[in-house]
């Protein structure tokens, strides 16, 4: 209850963030379902692999944490160094 009591004073007491999403509904509907389909498709989620997977030395969690950290590096270099 502690938790519970303690968040909402928290929220009474500070100001919300101001946040706004600029993107459509429609584009929003799009980006959860392929984040669905990637979960689907992959078998799980990123900390799912890189957490419980790999603590179970799963070569499938291996695989799939090595994949997602490497397209990160490439994004990041990308974004950083050519665009």
């Amino acid at each position: 209850t502690g938790l519970v009591i303690s968040s909402y004073l928290y929220s009474l007491l500070t100001p919300l963030p101001a946040s706004e999403i600029s993107a459509s509904y429609s584009t929003l509907m799009i980006a959860g379902l392929l984040v669905g389909f990637g979960t689907r498709m992959g078998s799980g989620c990123t900390s799912g692999h890189g957490i419980c997977g790999l603590s179970r030395l799963s070569l499938r969690s291996l695989i799939a944490t090595m994949s997602f950290m490497l397209s990160g590096f490439i994004v990041t270099y990308v974004l950083v160094h050519v665009i």
